[in-house]
């Protein structure tokens, strides 16, 4: 099958903002999780959460696009342009039916919803923004980036939670191999608002405390904003005009659990060996594991089970860089994705920051503390959505004569 690379990489994340800063600050553990200064969340029982910080909309973006997009959709189109710069390509030589976009969205634009319905009941209908109609809808970032950048090929968005990052990134491999020459695909979400976090409080998996998957003391998850937006291609294509990419996005498999009460095992397990399967990867093939990280005991446990009966106990370092800043929904699994393959490259793995007391009963080598290093050419990253949805996708390094070469991000105000 062709081998679809990334080409290029345009990243939104509470610990920075541009790839380079995000990498830098992944590395030195930094921690993105603060109290919440996007409105006054005393009365909530979750007060903590990983807000993007220096994000100017105004300095990315033209002014005409501003009042018609809440901030997550603001997210998204200057990440993909940064995508796009980053893959070094030319649009207008592409035509616009072999260009397209495949996103994941958990929730849609929450701050401009809200905003608009307190002038609705607040106020008076005459004051409800005519962009209501499609700034709060979760495909809007899909439908926003397509305008902007004239991708009129394949489009589409995935609702699966978390787990809705890969499967927008394994369905934008599938576009490229049945013909599309360049694809964007990843994730974006921001829904820190009170409306936003009634709607997380609803889930029943937000913690009052610390965010700390696989520790005995972990209670629940804190909520992040932010995500990643990555630019493939097919492998030839890039190498035709002479360009280096990050790596391949070499396999994908995807499961959903049965119900709650049906005496039958979570599936997770199964979606990692499907991504193995089709990457024609073995587990001794992977250099390190970039896990969901639930935060949930229960759900912990279920995922330290599966990945001790693909990998063995302790068989593979197992990392959660999502701590530093909280999980990002349909963000986190793109995010991850860009983490994993800079540290195939880099041969570094960024460690799982504020956990430190992992149980024995999970046969889990979790990198904790600092970085680690790591040697091989494969990297497994997993996702999982609220009410089952499992997903799995393993990334390769390029061959030496492939990489990217390291170049400063481009970054463009409109």
């Amino acid at each position: 099958m062709t081998p679809v690379v990334v080409t290029g990489i345009g990243v939104v994340a509470p610990t920075g903002i541009g790839l380079d800063a995000y990498w830098a600050a992944t590395l030195r553990g930094d921690d993105g999780i603060r109290r919440v200064q996007a409105f006054d969340p005393s009365r909530y029982p979750t007060r903590r959460a990983g807000e993007v910080t220096g994000f100017e909309a105004g300095d990315h973006l033209p002014s005409r696009l501003i009042p018609q997009t809440d901030r997550m959709t603001q997210f998204a189109l200057a990440a993909a342009d940064w995508a796009v710069a980053d893959a070094g390509i030319d649009l207008d030589a592409v035509p616009s039916l072999e260009r397209g976009v495949v996103t994941a969205g958990a929730s849609g634009g929450f701050g401009f919803g809200q905003r608009e319905l307190q002038h609705l009941w607040g106020e008076s209908p005459k004051k409800v923004s005519a962009y209501m109609s499609f700034a709060w809808f979760y495909a809007v970032n899909t439908g926003q980036i397509s305008i902007r950048h004239g991708m009129n090929g394949p489009t589409g968005v995935f609702v699966g939670e978390q787990a809705g990052g890969l499967d927008a990134l394994a369905h934008a491999r599938r576009q490229i191999r049945a013909g599309a020459r360049l694809m964007i695909s990843g994730g974006m979400d921001c829904s820190l608002c009170p409306y936003g976090m009634a709607a997380q409080l609803a889930g029943g998996r937000l913690t009052a405390d610390a965010y700390l998957p696989f520790d005995d003391q972990a209670s629940g998850h804190l909520p992040g904003e932010g995500g990643a937006l990555l630019t493939l291609e097919s492998a030839e294509g890039a190498r035709a005009r002479g360009r280096g990419h990050y790596g391949e996005i070499a396999g994908f498999g995807a499961t959903f659990d049965p119900r709650p009460g049906s005496g039958r095992p979570p599936a997770l397990r199964r979606a990692v060996e499907q991504a193995l399967a089709d990457a024609q990867a073995a587990p001794e093939d992977i250099a390190v594991v970039f896990a969901d990280g639930a935060g949930v005991p229960e759900l912990d446990a279920a995922e330290a089970a599966a990945l001790t009966e693909v990998f063995g106990p302790g068989g593979v370092p197992v990392t959660v860089p999502k701590t530093a800043t909280g999980r990002l929904y349909s963000g986190a699994g793109p995010l991850d994705v860009v983490t994993a393959l800079l540290t195939l490259r880099d041969g570094i793995a960024p460690p799982t920051v504020n956990v430190s007391r992992v149980p024995d009963t999970y046969g889990l080598d979790l990198v904790l503390g600092r970085p680690r290093p790591v040697s091989g050419t494969a990297a497994l990253v997993l996702a999982r959505g609220h009410h089952g949805f499992n997903s799995a996708l393993v990334v390769r390094a390029p061959a030496p004569g492939d990489a990217v070469a390291h170049r400063p991000e481009e970054r463009t105000a409109a």
